[in-house]
């Protein structure tokens, strides 16, 4: 859905930001998560938001926008390739090249 980008001289001065940028969307999405799924008390203003949820595990697993290269690597793909027939790139890039590597949790929702 978004894409996060950090300048190339401060991820080289800082290479730990990657991950730490990473994680915490991870947590934060994570909690958002935990909290939509929260009906105690509705959270949003959304009187089928049960449905909804239910819903959205059965059609997208649970989560609908994943993170991680892995969970998006076809997206990304169809992306690099159409870059190329729409002449916007010369040539596919590796997704690899992309991304930086990042470390510690897993992406989940």
């Amino acid at each position: 859905m978004h894409l996060v980008v950090v300048r190339r001289d401060l991820y080289e001065q800082h290479p730990f930001v990657a991950t730490s940028l990473f994680n915490a969307f991870c947590d934060a999405k994570s909690r958002a998560a935990e909290r939509m799924r929260y009906l105690g008390v509705l959270r949003y203003m959304l009187p089928w938001l049960a449905s909804h949820i239910e819903e959205i595990d059965e059609v997208f697993g649970g989560d609908p926008w994943p993170y991680g290269i892995e969970a998006n690597r076809p997206t990304l793909d169809a992306l690099v390739q159409y870059l190329v027939e729409q002449g916007l790139i010369a040539a596919p890039v590796p997704i690899e090249q992309l991304f930086v590597p990042t470390y510690g949790q897993e992406a989940k929702p």
